[in-house]
């Protein structure tokens, strides 16, 4: 049920033919303080989402939105650069991504874009090999997002109105999970295809701060870096802080002989 008579994604629409002309750009800041004015019951971090949610070149959050697809309304703004947005303008800009799948793999292929990637400007300097990395890690966090319990049982994907914790906006960055267990606590969970490092507890702390203090102050926070290879300098970091924890994964291949079945 919505806070208001109306969802937050008929609200958005709202404020973009009031306040919008074609071609203006506004800044998402923009929008979540004007939400904070007139509807203070929606949390910026839903606002946020929204915006994100309805940029047309912005697969990151999209895909990851039980309802976002053709004709279902959601095609409103274009992404001009992190932060800034216009309407779309269906003749000129291109098509609207659905699919998170297309967009990595450019990102790959191509090199970063700036597409739905706040982060981007630390991507520009990345090599071939980080980039494959930056692929594994792609691969892995789908695997969980589909697979959540497979790190607790009867954990699940945070969801707020639709969109799911998976690469969460938060604070300009990006959570790779977020997740609640059945303790009801926010989770976020760091994933890190090969080593991990020290500076990983830092990052895992500051997104844990900014869940707290954005998405439900009542709520404990804890967190979770899962990687191929925990370093000892992670485990002395991570040592100090009884909310973060530390997980391993280990990948299983298997081949099977079928040329007997042939006949």
């Amino acid at each position: 049920m919505p806070i208001y008579d109306k969802s937050t994604k008929e609200l958005m629409r709202d404020w973009a033919s009031k306040n919008l002309e074609p071609g203006q750009v506004f800044s998402k800041s923009d929008v979540v303080h004007w939400f904070s004015t007139h509807y203070p019951k929606i949390k910026s971090s839903t606002v946020s989402l929204h915006v994100e949610g309805f940029a047309t070149n912005n697969g990151r959050h999209r895909s990851h939105h039980n309802s976002i697809r053709p004709d279902a309304d959601w095609d409103l703004f274009y992404k001009v650069e992190p932060g800034k947005f216009r309407l779309f303008q269906p003749n000129t800009d291109p098509a609207p991504v659905y699919d998170l799948t297309e967009q990595v793999i450019k990102e790959v292929d191509e090199g970063p874009s700036d597409i739905g990637d706040d982060s981007v400007g630390s991507m520009d300097q990345l090599d071939a090999e980080e980039l494959r990395e930056f692929a594994y890690e792609r691969d892995l966090q789908n695997f969980l997002a589909k697979n959540i319990e497979l790190i607790e049982p009867g954990m699940r994907l945070y969801e707020d109105e639709g969109f799911q914790g998976v690469e969460f906006p938060a604070g300009g960055r990006r959570i790779d999970l977020l997740a609640v267990d059945n303790e009801d606590r926010l989770v976020v969970i760091e994933l890190k295809a090969s080593r991990a490092y020290d500076r990983v507890v830092g990052q895992t702390a500051r997104y844990m701060a900014w869940v707290k203090q954005n998405i439900d102050t009542n709520k404990t926070v804890r967190g979770i870096i899962i990687a191929h290879q925990i370093t000892e300098d992670l485990r002395l970091a991570a040592s100090i802080s009884e909310d973060i924890s530390l997980m391993e994964y280990k990948l299983k291949f298997e081949v099977k002989n079928v040329s007997d079945q042939r006949h």
